[in-house]
């Protein structure tokens, strides 16, 4: 194993007199491999609340703080800095292996909540939502002197969903990457805009809401986070992929391979993922009108619905690890950890205090992640990172990796925000505190090379540099000394290291013909990832698509194969058919990276495909496609394999996987023909088809059927009742023109129902009760509600003072894990999933234990509004038929899906909605509505904090 399970190296934190004694007591350790050592490099006061790291050409640490992080979350006496976060330079002076000198580079007040930075030259690269901004320090004082917005129009602003860190890949280009939290509309120096968005929204104070469908200027509709790619100079802007929750970071190695950690909406489906030029990484529909949630279908896991990842045109979902946040990634490609460190994938994940491993391994068209291990940890681990062994002290959880990065001397550097809540956008830290750790080897001192980039010698040196922004700094100076260079770094390509290999493959391919003339041959290299290389770098380089397909067509190398099929989706189908039809034969249906390669490619163009492809296999009989071929057609879904489609459901002896298969195929058909067969389906009870259609029939109504279902009425059971009197009632009590004894009346009556309360609530949202008539029902609507309906009425129609719980009498029982899971069934088990508890109304408290202590989750329940989880805002929803729905909100635009408090999911079109309003006040209930006292939350706490639950 090489992660050794034993482990002998650990740090216990001695903090300086600045530091409470709280933290003093409650450092937490790290445990590494055997033959590696951990160290404080740095910790506040010199630098307070890191979120991302980058290191200079000297070895120096540059980082962004996130001081004044949303303060509208975070108003209770937390650390502000009122001109402005800042940017930190961090340097160890002496070589003893700590930072002595730290000093601020920058404080702006556009800087709030930075995310990102890379350090190139004389140039600072810092991304904040809106915008990307390049402080250039001239003189090399370390004092900026100029400043420029380098591209802006990212939504997210003091907002970790937002924008992220950029990095130069080995083509000379910047790769950023932004969270969810559009819009995204972004234009760069050329006019060209990319626009993103989707049905996410969270409350922020900021005035931008997030909307779907959004249309860019290429044609394409890109959605959610998304990763893309610009030119030095700012022009070349394109999406490279999209369709991410909130990827914290995108590393891109010397191959030009894409890496990214995603954060899971509360459901322990975080992911590793190895990415696909122009890929659909999968959380949102295609449009990002819906969530997965919306668009799960039953039977489904959870995990495989969360990344869509039984639809058509998804990007595989690569490692979904569990519940975690994800934030920093970097791939080690240097020896100085030691060799069998080469390669390895680093993964920080705060939720979990972990830095995961991965060794990816090449498999034929994608990429393995199987190989994961718990690399860095606060707390004792199995190796596979799942097993949270217990601990007696709740703050050694604290250890919050926000990012890794690898120095100049090739030791890793791990900025921790150190706080004991993740998730919500809450901090509980108030005071800023934060650190930087080392690992190196053990018994080893690593040298800090000195670069010397005013010699070819020393350019050449710096780009065999293990950290990332040095090498590419050197890129950039080899390639602006052209041709004359090129002896040099030919001699790179005999380096013993392969990805030293792939730097001087990328460079050579920007030094003319002479220098691509050396890379060309590179393109039936035995490494299939100095092959991939190669093609990437001729054709980032110009060369014709269409050329370097055919020179890899008839390798056998499928990784060629994909890179092919992607490059010449941009050119007119006319030209490139032939080279598609002899790709697809290469199709095994075993490969599902190379089926969605070929996806990407026919993007637009899969009737005219696939029709020529089936004619050229003689007409196979449907009822004995291979699989590849099934695949093909599921992956494309053109139009005219409905009848294909239609005889493998009414004559094959399809298994039930092929028969959802076949089935979604028709579903992703926007046609007469598929709605005709889905329906005769759905209107046969007895097919065994029938539940699984008429879920279909009643899903695609309300979105890409809508004009193909107008005469179809779904089973009533599956709308939601109407309310006419309920309407009118609520225009009474409203009416200031009736008398104040008719209003009354007509309030009283709301009052009543269930459904009555609800539009008391929307009137009393918008002030059109006035104060009598609150006051007049205030304790009739309390009766009879469920807690969740019970705890938004108080809001809104508050009682006198009852009872609250403190932390401090909740903190003061003697608590008992078994009295804790009987509490928890009675009280979280209708809306959350843990131990045999499966709802999914709120998140999953599974690993709950993994993004907070035991006081962050008292605190939680005590105050739910506080930190309201994504995925999990409420809405009140108002129909036209009177009904209201209280619940989470699924999916908007052209449909509506709603799961109502009890769990309950109505999907409606958009046309039946009269109105819907976001609420600042979670769906969980407060303790009161729960009837809930300090005992049983000490008991539930106990329990859910003991990490295993049964």
């Amino acid at each position: 194993m090489l992660f050794s399970k034993s482990y002998p190296c650990y740090l216990l934190l001695i903090l300086g007199a600045f530091s409470c004694s709280t933290k003093e007591e409650a450092a937490p350790l790290l445990y590494v491999p055997d033959d590696l050592e951990v160290s404080v490099w740095a910790s506040s006061p010199q630098f307070f609340n890191p979120t991302n790291l980058d290191v200079d050409m000297h070895g120096r640490i540059w980082l962004t703080e996130a001081v004044n992080y949303r303060d509208f979350r975070n108003a209770d006496a937390h650390m502000v800095h009122e001109a402005g976060d800042r940017i930190v330079i961090l340097e160890d002076t002496n070589g003893d292996g700590k930072a002595d000198k730290s000093k601020v580079f920058i404080q702006d007040e556009d800087l709030r909540a930075p995310l990102g930075i890379a350090v190139v030259g004389n140039q600072v690269v810092v991304s904040c939502s809106p915008s990307i901004i390049i402080y250039t320090d001239e003189d090399g004082d370390d004092v900026p002197d100029r400043k420029e917005v380098f591209l802006t129009g990212f939504g997210g602003r003091d907002h970790d969903h937002g924008l992220h860190a950029g990095v130069l890949g080995p083509d000379g280009k910047w790769y950023f990457i932004a969270g969810n939290k559009g819009p995204h509309e972004v234009t760069d120096r050329d006019g060209v805009t990319v626009r993103a968005g989707s049905v996410y929204n969270e409350f922020t104070p900021y005035p931008e809401e997030n909307k779907p469908n959004l249309v860019s200027n290429d044609g394409n509709i890109y959605t959610g986070g998304l990763i893309v790619r610009v030119n030095p100079d700012g022009t070349g802007l394109e999406v490279m992929s999209h369709n991410y929750r909130n990827a914290y970071e995108v590393a891109v190695d010397s191959f030009g391979n894409m890496w990214q950690s995603d954060n899971d909406d509360q459901t322990a489906s975080c992911r590793t993922t190895w990415l696909m030029e122009g890929s659909n990484a999968g959380f949102f529909s295609a449009t990002g009108d819906r969530t997965w949630q919306a668009d799960r279908r039953p039977g489904q896991t959870v995990p495989l619905a969360h990344w869509h990842q039984y639809d058509p045109g998804v990007l595989p979902a690569g490692d979904i690890y569990g519940a975690g946040s994800p934030t920093g990634v970097v791939r080690i490609e240097g020896d100085e950890l030691g060799e069998h460190y080469r390669g390895l994938l680093l993964a920080a994940d705060a939720g979990r205090n972990i830095i995961f491993g991965y060794h990816p391994k090449a498999i034929g068209a994608g990429y393995s992640l199987d190989q994961r291990e718990a690399f860095i940890s606060s707390v004792d681990r199995d190796n596979t990172g799942y097993i949270w062994h217990e601990v007696e002290d709740d703050d050694r959880k604290w250890f919050r990796p926000s990012d890794v990065v690898v120095g100049t001397d090739g030791a890793l550097y791990v900025a921790d925000w150190y706080d004991p809540i993740v998730g919500g956008h809450r901090m509980m830290d108030k005071e800023g505190y934060g650190k930087i750790y080392r690992i190196a080897p053990k018994g080893k001192k690593l040298q800090r090379p000195t670069y010397d980039l005013s010699s070819t010698a020393g350019q050449v040196e710096a780009l065999r540099s293990p950290a990332l922004h040095v090498r590419a700094q050197a890129m950039e100076k080899l390639r602006e000394a052209g041709e004359s260079v090129i002896p040099a770094v030919q001699a790179l390509l005999e380096d013993p290291n392969p990805f030293v290999q792939a730097r001087a493959v990328f460079l050579l391919a920007s030094l003319g013909e002479a220098g691509s003339a050396l890379v060309k041959p590179y393109l039936t290299h035995a490494n299939t990832e100095l092959a991939v290389a190669a093609f990437r770098a001729l054709r980032s380089n110009g060369v014709d698509p269409l050329t370097l397909a055919r020179q890899v067509l008839g390798s056998g190398n499928i990784a060629l194969y994909r890179e092919a099929a992607i490059a010449l989706r941009h050119l007119p189908f006319s030209e490139s058919a032939e080279l598609y039809m002899q790709l697809a034969e290469a199709h095994t249906g075993e490969d599902p990276w190379f089926l969605h390669s070929l996806g990407i490619g026919l993007r637009g163009n899969e009737a005219a495909f696939w029709e020529r492809w089936y004619e050229s296999k003689d007409n196979p009989d449907p009822l004995n496609w291979s699989a590849a071929m099934e695949q093909l057609a599921f992956e494309l879904h053109p139009v005219s394999v409905v009848p294909h489609i239609t005889r493998r459901i009414q004559e094959g002896n399809l298994s039930p996987s092929e028969a959802s298969r076949a089935l979604t195929t028709l579903a992703f058909i926007p046609s007469k023909q598929s709605v005709d067969l889905m329906r005769a389906l759905a209107d046969d009870p007895s097919s065994p088809y029938y539940r699984e259609s008429i879920w279909w029939m009643q899903f695609r109504k309300t979105n890409e059927w809508e004009a193909l279902l107008a005469d179809w009425s779904p089973p009533a059971s599956l709308l939601p009742p109407g309310e006419e009197t309920l309407l009118k009632l609520a225009e009474l009590a409203s009416d200031t023109l009736q008398s104040v004894t008719d209003r009354l009346t007509a309030a009283e009556q709301l009052a009543g129902t269930s459904q009555g309360r609800l539009h008391l609530l929307w009137l009393a949202m918008d002030n059109r009760l006035g104060v009598s008539l609150v006051e007049a029902v205030r304790e009739r609507v309390h009766q009879d509600n469920v807690p969740a309906v019970q705890s938004l009425m108080s809001r809104f129609f508050p009682l006198a003072d009852l009872d609250t719980l403190s932390l401090e009498s909740v903190l003061d029982v003697a608590a008992d894990v078994e009295m804790g899971r009987v509490a928890a069934v009675r009280h979280c088990g209708m809306c959350h999933a843990f131990g045999s508890s499966a709802s999914e109304i709120g998140p999953n408290l599974s690993e709950i234990h993994l993004k907070l202590d035991r006081q962050s989750f008292i605190q939680s329940v005590l105050d739910p509004d506080d930190a309201i989880a994504f995925g999990s805002e409420a809405f009140l929803v108002k129909l036209k038929n009177g009904a209201m729905l209280y619940g989470i909100l699924q999916s908007a635009g052209p449909v509506i899906t709603v799961m109502e408090h009890t769990g309950r999911q109505y999907t409606l079109p958009a046309s039946e909605v009269a109105g819907r309003r976001q609420l600042r006040h979670s769906l969980m209930p407060t303790p009161q509505a729960m009837n809930l006292d300090a005992e049983e939350l000490a008991h539930i706490t106990a329990y859910m904090m003991q990490g295993s639950l049964k």
